[in-house]
Parts: C-alpha cells; sequence; structure tokens
C-alpha cells in the first residue's frame, strides 16, 4: 500500500504542502458517475425499445402470409383444374390431385393438406415422397472459444424470448384423424374463403396455417391448407436483434469512454479549484495561487477567473487590515505616549502652573484618543456596512437640497456663506433629479464630510460653493472653499489614512484624519472616484466627486436654489 496514496474514504491532503483540508478523497467522482448514468440510462432506454421488433416481426408475418396465399390460390388453381372430371364434377379425383401436390410441393417446401367438401383428409404432403434429399448441418462446437460463444448466443437467445411480450394464440395440435372442423380457417376456405391463421407450436415456435377454397366454376370442390413455422421468421428477427446488440455494445464502449472524458475535463479542474481554495482558506503557504483556466473559454474557465478575482480581493482586504492595524496602532501609540510621559511628570512636578498645563496636555491627549476612537470605530464599520446594504435609487438632487437647508437652518461661523448650484441642463440651465444607485446615509455622510472640511478651510467672510452636473453619464459634485489651498506635493496623500493638514490655530485633536479616507471609500463602493486639486485662478481647494448615474431628468424643479 502506497502510504502517500490517500484512503478511498479518509480526508484528502494537499498535494504540495501535506495538510488534511477535511474532504474526502473519492476514486469515482459522483459527478462523472451522474454523467455515466444520463448517458447510458437513455442509451439502454432506446436499445430496450428496439429489442422487441414488434412490427418488423409483424411484417414479415404478413409477407409470409401473403406469399403463402399466392402459391395455395396456384396448387388450388391447378387442382380445380386437372384432378376433376369435367364441368360438371362434384369431387376431387385422388390419384391426379397426390400427383399435382407432390410436383408442386416439391417446388414450395410447405406442408399441404387437402381436404374434401365434406371434411374430410384427402392427402397430406407430409406422408408424401416430397423430397428425399438428405440435409446435412454441422454440429456445434462443445469446447473451446466456439463453444462458449455459441452457447453464449443461446443463452441470449433464450434470454430475448423470455422478456418478448408475445401475444396469446391458440395452441396448435396434431390430431390422428384430421377433420375440416379442426381448423377454423378450413372450413372458412369450404364456405368458399381464404383464411389464415397463427398457433402457437412447440418450442416456442409459431405455425402460420393459409386454407384456400379449390374451385371450379364458383363450385367449391375442396379446401386446400398449406402450413408452415415461423423458424425463417425467427431467425430473421434473431439477426436483427443481434445486430442491434452488436451495434449498442459498439454505442456503449463509445459513450463510456466519451463520458469519462467528459467527467474528467470537468471534474479534474473542479477538483483543482477546490483544493486551491482549500489552501486559501486554511493559509498555506505565503500566497495561494489559484489555477487559471481562462483558456478553455467556459463556464470553469469563468470560474478560475471569479475565484481568482475573489482570492486577489481578499488579499487586498486582508492587507489593507494589516495596515489599517498598523496605522491605528501607530497614531494611538502617540497620544498615549504624550499621555503617559505627562500623567508621569504630574507626579514629580510641583509648580501649580506647570501642574496646570500637564493636566492641560493630558485633557487634550483624552480628546484626541477619543476622537480617533470613534473615527476608527466608524471606519471599520463603512466596508461591513457597504458589503451587507442594498443598493437603492438616491436622489443626489434632493440629498444636496436638505444638507444646504439644514447648514442655514443651524447656522453658519464666522460669517461663512454656503451656495448651492444646480446645472444640470446645459440648454434652459432648469436642475432636474439626479439618481444615482447607492445608500442615501452613506452618501449624505460623504457630501458633510466634504462641506465640513471646506468651512474649516474658509476664511471670514469667504463662500464655500457646492455645484452639481451630469458630465458624460455621471452626476459630478464639487465642493469648493476660497481657503489657501492644498500643497503641490499634498494632493497625493490627501486622501491617506490619518493624514491630517490642519489650518493654523486650529484646537489640537479634533481631527483625526480619516474624514476623507472614509470618504473615498464609500464613493469607491459606489463605483465612483473622489479627487482634490486646487482651484483655476482663484484661491482655495476643490474636491470632486464623481458617481454613474442610475437614471437622470424625472422631474423638473422650480427654480435653482442659492
Amino acid at each position: 500500500m502506497n502510504p502517500d496514496r490517500p484512503p478511498a474514504d479518509g480526508p484528502d491532503r494537499d498535494e504540495q504542502d501535506g495538510v488534511t483540508i477535511g474532504r474526502r478523497h473519492r476514486r469515482i467522482s459522483p459527478l462523472t458517475l451522474r454523467i455515466l448514468a444520463v448517458n447510458v440510462l437513455a442509451l439502454v432506454f432506446l436499445a430496450g425499445a428496439v429489442l422487441y421488433l414488434d412490427q418488423f416481426r409483424a411484417a414479415l408475418i404478413q409477407s409470409h402470409v401473403d406469399a403463402m396465399v399466392t402459391e395455395g390460390q396456384i396448387i388450388a388453381g391447378a387442382l380445380g383444374e386437372a384432378a376433376t372430371v369435367g364441368p360438371e364434377a362434384t369431387d376431387l379425383q385422388l390419384v391426379p390431385a397426390r400427383q399435382i401436390v407432390q410436383r408442386l410441393v416439391g417446388e414450395t417446401g410447405r406442408r399441404t393438406r387437402l381436404f374434401s367438401a365434406d371434411g374430410r383428409l384427402l392427402l397430406d404432403s407430409r406422408h408424401l415422397a416430397v423430397d428425399q434429399s438428405i440435409k446435412v448441418a454441422p454440429l456445434p462446437p462443445l469446447n473451446g472459444m466456439a463453444g462458449l460463444q455459441e452457447q453464449a448466443v443461446r443463452a441470449l437467445t433464450r434470454f430475448l424470448d423470455a422478456v418478448e411480450q408475445r401475444a396469446d394464440l391458440p395452441a396448435y395440435k396434431e390430431y390422428m384423424v384430421q377433420k375440416a372442423d379442426h381448423y377454423p380457417e378450413i372450413v372458412a376456405a369450404l364456405g368458399g374463403e381464404v383464411a389464415h391463421q397463427l398457433w402457437q407450436g412447440r418450442e416456442n415456435r409459431r405455425i402460420i396455417t393459409v386454407a384456400v377454397p379449390v374451385q371450379r366454376l364458383r363450385r367449391v370442390l375442396g379446401a386446400l391448407l398449406l402450413s408452415a413455422d415461423t423458424r425463417e421468421i425467427d431467425m430473421a428477427v434473431h439477426e436483427a436483434r443481434f445486430t442491434i446488440l452488436k451495434l449498442f455494445a459498439v454505442t456503449l464502449i463509445l459513450t463510456l469512454m466519451l463520458s469519462i472524458f467528459l467527467g474528467n475535463t470537468i471534474v479534474r479542474p473542479i477538483r483543482m479549484l477546490a483544493r486551491a481554495a482549500d489552501r486559501v482558506r486554511l493559509n498555506v503557504g505565503q500566497k495561494a495561487a489559484i489555477p487559471d483556466f481562462s483558456e478553455r473559454g467556459d463556464e470553469i474557465g469563468d470560474l478560475s477567473l471569479s475565484l481568482r478575482d475573489m482570492t486577489d480581493t481578499l488579499e487586498r482586504q486582508l492587507d489593507g487590515v494589516a495596515a489599517f492595524a498598523a496605522d491605528v496602532s501607530h497614531e494611538l501609540k502617540n497620544p498615549l505616549t504624550s499621555l503617559r510621559s505627562a500623567a508621569e511628570t504630574l507626579n514629580i512636578v510641583k509648580d501649580q502652573a506647570a501642574r496646570d498645563k500637564l493636566t492641560n496636555v493630558i485633557m487634550q491627549d483624552v480628546t484626541r484618543l477619543d476622537r480617533l476612537i470613534t473615527d476608527i470605530s466608524r471606519a471599520s464599520r463603512v466596508d461591513a456596512e457597504m458589503s451587507h446594504a442594498r443598493m437603492e435609487p438616491v436622489n443626489i438632487t434632493r440629498v444636496l437640497e436638505m444638507l444646504y437647508d439644514t447648514y442655514l437652518a443651524t447656522g453658519l461661523k464666522n460669517n461663512i456663506g454656503l451656495e448651492l448650484q444646480l446645472v444640470t441642463d446645459p440648454v434652459d440651465q432648469k436642475p432636474e433629479d439626479v439618481i444615482v444607485n447607492g445608500l442615501e446615509g452613506a452618501l449624505g455622510q460623504v457630501f458633510r464630510n466634504l462641506i465640513d472640511n471646506a468651512l474649516s478651510f474658509s476664511p471670514t467672510g469667504k463662500t464655500v460653493a457646492i455645484r452639481l452636473r451630469i458630465e458624460k453619464q455621471e452626476a459630478e459634485i464639487a465642493v469648493e472653499d476660497e481657503g489657501v489651498g492644498i500643497p503641490e506635493d499634498k494632493l497625493s496623500h490627501i486622501f491617506g489614512r490619518f493624514y491630517s493638514e490642519r489650518p493654523a490655530g486650529e484646537a489640537f485633536g479634533h481631527h483625526s484624519g480619516l474624514g476623507l479616507s472614509i470618504c473615498k471609500q464609500i464613493v469607491k463602493a459606489h463605483h465612483g472616484h473622489i479627487y482634490a486639486e486646487n482651484r483655476i485662478g482663484r484661491t482655495g481647494a476643490r474636491f470632486v466627486v464623481k458617481l454613474p448615474l442610475a437614471t437622470t431628468l424625472l422631474a423638473p424643479k422650480a427654480a435653482p436654489i442659492g
């Protein structure tokens, strides 16, 4: 037993790292078995349906009956002309009738019986020396491969005969003294009609009998009965059956091979993807690679691409969490270090003024820690809320209008003005309802952060402008201030976590540097983008948010606000 090979029902092990992944190893894939079952089942039903060959057998029997009727009419015509004496004859002459039957039946090989008009048996070809030739047939082999093949053919023939649905037929009996009353078809022939009957003989053979009236000038002089078994018909049906079975066997082998090939082309890549996913789940190795089957051009290729994208996204999320944790640790360590130093010094310093100063430092550090913890908690909830929430149509126009009304109602400090411009139709300058898919609360938080940021940088008596317009199937929202602007070398860092570039004179600890980072997270989750730039030709900064439109121009507004 190979120790490296997993047991049939035991847990599977990773091929590269030898780590147990907790999934049962199967020698034969259930999916392959299902493919085999579906393909073979349809083939078996088809083979089972054609094995009966009822219509084929019925056609052969009807053809046999037609041939026997034609032969019987020929013999009966000859008897009516040559085995009678004159037009007024009422019975058949036995000697010429025997000669005619002996001559004609020798050509057909069928058993022929002649009955008189009163129902007596006049002659039977079985008692005549019709065929004196000796027939020689080889005996079947008793042993060897040929003997086994012959026995298999016989066994299969008996099985097919046993499962064949045959109609109930009257049993054929051979009477010592035969009369017309024993055969209903002879009775019909003595009445002037051609009739036939199918009987059940011995050894599961069928017997066909055809009765033809012997007439002269429309006067019935007797009845001619031809009979034959269905050995030739059965042999033809059996040959057709075996031909179909051979074709079925060949088709079955091809179906099995193609099903196994199809199963392997599906199962093998799925198994590889499953094991790669298990390695990702168990964090085996530094980086788990998902196999790339994109060249297949089918659903499995799409699945591999989706898993690769999912894995890359997961790795980016994990890297982001690790980086966020490192940033949080760094940012928390600074106020904690300052707080510890101030607390230790407070026990040493005796001067009241110095003690008051240290107490003020401690309070500032506590305020900063509180702000950091609050913003960190809010930032950590953004991704979870965005991933679980359901996007709905959001009217950006109304969101900005409500924010504008709220800021005016609560009042603005330092005599700073607030302006709202809704320019969504360049032709008539009429504002429209602008609709995007998203979360109204999250987008409102983005706009509040940008407005608060602009207000904090605006000098006394200046104005903060909020502008909304549509450009290239996107809603563009810009928040502009008239402050000092953003240093050019800081534009690429403005949305980083814990980055803060505050105006001079602002109280320490009021901003954690996470506001713009949270804005970027929310906008990115809405499939949009956000950037900052300095106003051209004027002082101040400009923050721009672009979101893809869901639909536009739902209902015109009365007039622009601000």
